[in-house]
């Protein structure tokens, strides 16, 4: 009888993690200033050929099981294989430190890195494959940075690099957050008081649609780079003719400029999400309103806008993610933030200078992602009982 794979995720996940054996599990630098050398991972620990056989095999075995009891050993088994490699990366650096010099700087490698990603997906693959309500899936994937937030805080992970750097510059590190979270925050509460209006003007009257969603599709097309750029000039003729301005912090570069391109950016998303949330709202539900004698506020109020928040807050949860990554860009312009800290590491061809401040961008993106898909599947729930 023919062997059958139920799971052909897994099994190529696992294929390409024996691969990966071949890459690098870390770099090894004897200081910061010397560029590393790639260490496999039977150089940095002498039981791994072991591992390396043993840990795909397992996950092999699970891929050519059926049901749920090996979706979720597959789950666990991943889960704990992460946490594994990110500890195993802390001991490393640890190790080479104490063995080769206190001035080692010791990185993640490529291959660890693709170790690390390949546990993620294979994780998010169980999870979607148990067929859970979508509260549940939430937790489930919050769960599985448990234990490397432990390892993290422990400071089982202070002999790496990317430590040893934020140690360095821990004070401009949180400047730098804070700034990021202004951007962000000053994005999206203007964009929400223009782009929600816009979107109620474009459900009200039809013919407004075309005129308006023409410019923000124009606005959409212009790259982010040159939108900084073209209100340079603007702002700088406007504090010079009116110099108040800039007593009020409005300038030609800087965090002005930066929050004008981002509200613009954000405006299409939300006001697609505003018309695509109200159009969607059954005809039958407000002649129903209509006949219960409610008026054009009651309605709006108490039967639109419930029905359409879902739609509307996936328009929120675009335009939110967008503007982090974004905001990496205005520090082009001086608008600080992590952007400032990229663009520093890029100039010096320092890697984990680009790295402190590429890896928060992505947390941040990701948990206010993950906050938004919190808040539909709590807003579903309740709709559902």
């Amino acid at each position: 009888m023919p062997i059958r794979c139920h799971n052909r995720v897994l099994l190529l996940m696992a294929l390409i993690a024996l691969a990966a054996a071949a890459l690098p599990f870390v770099n090894f630098a004897p200081n910061r200033l010397v560029s590393g050398e790639g260490r496999a991972v039977w150089q940095v620990w002498a039981f791994s050929p072991a591992l390396l056989l043993i840990v795909p095999g397992l996950l092999i075995v699970l891929a050519l099981m059926r049901g749920r009891g090996a979706v979720v050993a597959t789950l666990v088994v991943c889960e704990l294989l992460f946490a594994g490699l990110v500890w195993s990366a802390g001991l490393a650096a640890t190790h080479l430190a104490s063995s080769e010099s206190p001035l080692a700087r010791t990185a993640v490698g490529s291959g660890l890195w693709l170790w690390l990603a390949l546990c993620l997906l294979a994780c998010s693959d169980a999870i979607r494959r148990l067929n859970l309500p979508p509260l549940w899936r939430w937790l489930l994937q919050a769960q599985i940075w448990i234990l490397p937030l432990l390892l993290l805080f422990s400071g089982e992970l202070n002999a790496l690099s990317l430590m040893k750097e934020y140690a360095n510059r821990q004070d401009v590190f949180n400047d730098a957050g804070q700034q990021h979270l202004t951007l962000l925050l000053g994005t999206f509460i203007p964009a929400l008081l223009i782009g929600v209006p816009l979107g109620l003007l474009c459900y009200r009257r039809p013919a407004s649609q075309g005129p308006v969603f023409a410019v923000l599709n124009i606005i959409q097309t212009i790259p982010s780079v040159a939108l900084f750029g073209l209100l340079i000039a603007p702002l700088a003729g406007l504090t010079r003719a009116w110099p108040w301005l800039s007593s009020l912090g409005i300038a030609g570069t800087g965090l002005t400029p930066a929050l004008i391109a981002l509200v613009l950016y954000a405006l299409l998303p939300l006001a697609r999400g505003v018309l695509a949330g109200l159009s969607q709202v059954p005809a039958e539900v407000l002649e129903s309103a209509d006949a219960m004698g409610m008026n054009s506020r009651q309605r709006f109020w108490q039967i639109q806008l419930p029905l359409a928040l879902p739609v509307l807050l996936r328009g929120l949860r675009v335009v939110a993610v967008q503007t982090v990554g974004m905001a990496v860009i205005a520090a082009l312009i001086g608008a600080g933030g992590f952007g400032a800290l990229v663009f520093q590491g890029l100039l010096s061809s320092a890697l984990d200078l680009v790295l402190l401040g590429v890896i928060p961008t992505i947390v941040m993106a990701v948990v206010v992602d993950a906050l938004f898909a919190l808040w539909i599947a709590l807003l579903r729930r309740r709709t559902d009982d």
